[in-house]
């Protein structure tokens, strides 16, 4: 007990003096950014990168924006394999260890995000820390350091012959946690880095369903995945049956709109729900209070955050705002810069702030997977409204799902195509579709533009997948678990076509 007490009193410790510091943050947000940037600048300006584009020279964020140019992963990749190949000072100070491999969403060709020793400790360990620190300040009462938290990451290898590994981003990081941590957590290391997805799930339903979970951290969608075998396996009638002691999901990766019913339902009771932004580039933004969809931008991890406002985002030279310059609800493409290496990084998703005071945003998209064919911009957040009130209406649950244009030809509008794989199909497929329309419509007055009398979008056609499909197309794909993606969007047809394909053969 004697020992109980002294762990809680470090910990309460703890929280309290980084819940101070994210005050501080908060109260001084554009100083603290500069001081990010200057401090990233110094730390690199003998790099070949720091050297080819002056960083000693820059005096101003106006210096900086001016000199260093914005980049894709595309162009910035010349620099991250001769790191990924042993040489030091290329994008950071030294030697660069450990790379996250990421597709993203779609590309069958993977890329590699550098992970410094800085950004790991620095940003994505220290926002785990944070995750648990804003949590316990806003539920004082909390169990979470008296119960285990069941972990869903993926594989780690190593990569050919150089001295650098590479893996999901959950594997880098897990690998490197300290030992204290294992002692919490579930699965153990040796089974949350198997490669092979099947067998990786049944050698964690079978270590974790005997153990009192008390958290759950993971991507939703493959998460549920994990949890209804939990239950298969066990033949309980809910999760809070298994895990009564269960309080908290923290949930990223994905949109938890549409998996919020499912999960009350999956688990049998109420439950914290806090979402995080993490990618392989960076942790970006915690949820920091309780029922809410928004998420505090985390502004001391070493990341300094630019935006390119979406409606300049296809120009030659967009506008590029930094922290002082947004505004609220409006999309913007992310631009970062990291304490990883990655300078102007264009990341690929889009964001709206919620609020100013504090920074407050919600992920809206993506800069690549949105549905532009006609003019429309419809983005992944307006679908998700659209859907979570369709499946209202119609008592239906939506578990995958992806949408594409059909182009015009021989005078014809064009329109939507919609494939939903259902855990729970409509009432009415016709009040679906068109309780979705309406909606879409009445969020998005572009979309409501182009479905105007049909003159350029008709109404959207709708598909139901068979059971399984996303999954079945993802194995086919090389794609399962981890933080492997369903491309919910997409401008061309590259996705839709193949999965009604393999939905037609049954």
């Amino acid at each position: 007990m004697a020992t109980k007490a002294l762990f809680n009193t470090v910990v309460n410790w703890f929280i309290k003096q980084r819940i101070d510091q994210i005050k501080n943050f908060i109260k001084y947000p554009i100083d603290t950014q500069r001081g990010v940037l200057f401090s990233q600048l110094y730390q690199a300006e003998n790099t070949l990168y720091g050297k080819q584009f002056g960083f000693k020279d820059i005096a101003s964020i106006k210096d900086f924006q001016n000199q260093v140019p914005i980049v894709t992963y595309e162009d910035f990749e010349p620099y991250i394999e001769r790191a990924r190949k042993g040489e030091k000072d290329i994008i950071w100070r030294g030697a660069i260890k450990h790379f996250a491999k990421s597709s993203g969403t779609t590309n069958a060709k993977s890329k590699f995000i550098p992970i410094s020793n800085e950004s790991l400790e620095d940003c994505h360990y220290k926002a785990g820390k944070d995750l648990i620190s804003i949590y316990a300040n806003n539920h004082p009462d909390n169990q979470l350091f008296s119960n285990k938290n069941l972990r869903l990451g993926g594989s780690a290898e190593l990569y050919e012959s150089f001295n650098t590994k590479y893996g999901d981003l959950s594997a880098i990081l897990i690998e490197n946690l300290p030992f204290w941590v294992e002692l919490t957590t579930v699965p153990s290391k040796k089974i949350s880095l198997m490669s092979e997805w099947e067998s990786k799930l049944k050698a964690i339903v079978s270590e974790v369903k005997n153990e009192d979970v008390g958290s759950i951290t993971g991507v939703p969608s493959w998460m549920m995945v994990l949890l209804q075998r939990v239950l298969q396996e066990t033949g309980k009638g809910s999760i809070a049956e298994l895990w009564p002691n269960l309080e908290v999901f923290f949930h990223g990766g994905i949109s938890f709109k549409p998996y919020r019913e499912q999960y009350r339902q999956l688990i049998g009771k109420d439950i914290n729900y806090y979402e995080i932004y993490n990618a392989s580039e960076g942790f970006f933004g915690i949820q920091d209070r309780s029922n809410s969809s928004e998420m505090l931008l985390m502004l001391d991890y070493g990341i300094f955050y630019e935006f390119i406002p979406m409606e300049d985002f296809s120009s030659a030279n967009p506008r590029v705002l930094t922290l002082e310059e947004v505004e609220i609800g409006k999309n913007y493409a992310l631009v970062i810069t990291t304490n990883g290496g990655l300078w102007r990084y264009l990341i690929g998703d889009t964001v709206q702030f919620t609020s100013l005071d504090p920074f407050r945003i919600k992920i809206s998209g993506r800069t690549k997977h949105y549905i532009n064919a006609f003019g429309e911009e419809l983005m992944i957040d307006n679908v998700e409204t659209a859907l979570a009130k369709a499946c209202h209406a119609t008592n239906a649950l939506v578990k995958d799902y992806t949408g594409a244009p059909v182009y015009m030809k021989e005078g014809e509008s064009g329109s939507h195509e919609w494939l939903f794989e259902f855990s729970r199909v409509p009432d009415d497929m016709a009040t679906f579709t068109q309780v979705f329309d309406d909606t879409l419509k009445a969020i998005n007055s572009d979309y409501e533009a182009k479905r105007y009398n049909d003159m350029t979008l008709k109404r959207p056609l709708v598909h139901i997948a068979r059971e399984n499909l996303f999954y079945d197309w993802m194995a086919q794909r090389g794609k399962l678990g981890g933080q492997n993606k369903v491309p919910r969007l997409c401008n061309e047809r590259e996705f839709i076509d193949p999965l009604l394909k393999l939905n037609a053969k049954g």
